[in-house]
């Protein structure tokens, strides 16, 4: 059976995530490593912090990866990798494209650039249930805003200008929208100015042949090109999250199962939604996959 192994992003519940993990003595040196590069615990974020993007990105990082090295610990191996936004990181770092500290590093200041990236201000919105022909044609039309997240075939993130986004809320008439505490319009080209500072560092980072094949989020498709992965990361911030299209893409390629890596079940509930034939786990903790099993 082909098991994918998918990452989520930010909108992950972080309240709490990760605390086991410090009884793995598998997890002792890479947490100590956290400590010293962040110059906080990712494992104790303050309520403050939980709210704040510079945080809680490494945080699910860490995380993320710690998971990863637990199953590959219990002799469990993916076929492929993908993961949503941030996840991508988790996703290339869980195939073997870099090592754990250049992954925490990378994700640490692209959570800094993100935070700061609000001049001029943006605004994102997750649309629920929505004819998607008027929705694209409502984002051609109307200027600075654009389809951030396709999550679904009934939901998405539009992302953009406060007035653009606001616009085609009140246009679309979808079944539901909901306004996204964000610091600014992520997957959007008012992310250009924090995407060049980005590139700067991630040119770089020497990438590895993956071990096994990831799906990058601006291609919806997988590949071992070490090049092509990075090119595509380097596109990831201003560009939209293709999910979606990717989770139709590993069924395609004879994905029958995904294992959701990290805090929350979101992937697997917008998986179910896209592709119901793919089975579905989720590992948020080590005694979601127990020692031995």
């Amino acid at each position: 059976m082909t098991i994918a192994w998918i990452y989520p992003g930010q909108g992950s519940q972080v309240v709490g995530m990760g605390r086991d993990l410090q009884d793995w003595p598998g997890a002792a040196q890479k947490l100590a490593l956290a400590r010293e590069v962040l110059g906080w615990d990712p494992l104790a974020l303050s309520e403050e912090q939980i709210h704040q993007t510079r945080y809680t990105q490494p945080a699910l990082f860490t995380v993320s990866a710690l998971l990863s090295d637990y199953l590959y610990a219990q002799g469990q191996t993916p076929g492929c990798t993908a993961g949503h936004s941030l996840g991508e990181y988790s996703a290339l770092y869980a195939a073997g494209v870099f090592d754990f500290e250049t992954g925490l590093r990378l994700v640490s200041l692209r959570g800094q650039l993100m935070e700061r990236a609000g001049d001029p201000p943006g605004s994102m919105a997750a649309v629920i249930g929505f004819d998607r022909t008027k929705l694209e044609h409502l984002c051609q039309r109307i200027p600075n805003v654009t389809i951030a997240n396709d999550n679904s075939p009934e939901q998405v993130v539009i992302s953009g200008s406060v007035e653009g986004v606001q616009a085609v809320c009140e246009q679309l008439q979808a079944k539901r929208t909901v306004p996204l505490k964000v610091s600014g319009a992520f997957h959007s080209p008012f992310m250009q100015a924090a995407a060049e500072k980005f590139a700067h560092r991630l040119r770089e980072v020497e990438f590895q042949k993956p071990r096994v094949p990831v799906y990058s989020n601006c291609t919806a498709t997988a590949s071992r090109d070490p090049q092509a992965l990075k090119q595509a990361l380097l596109a990831q911030m201003t560009a939209p999250v293709r999910w979606r299209e990717t989770v139709l893409q590993m069924a395609a390629d004879g994905v029958q199962e995904v294992w959701e890596i990290g805090p929350g079940n979101v992937l697997t509930g917008l998986v179910r939604r896209t592709a119901p034939s793919l089975r579905r786990r989720n590992i948020s903790s080590l005694s979601d996959y127990p020692a031995g099993s």
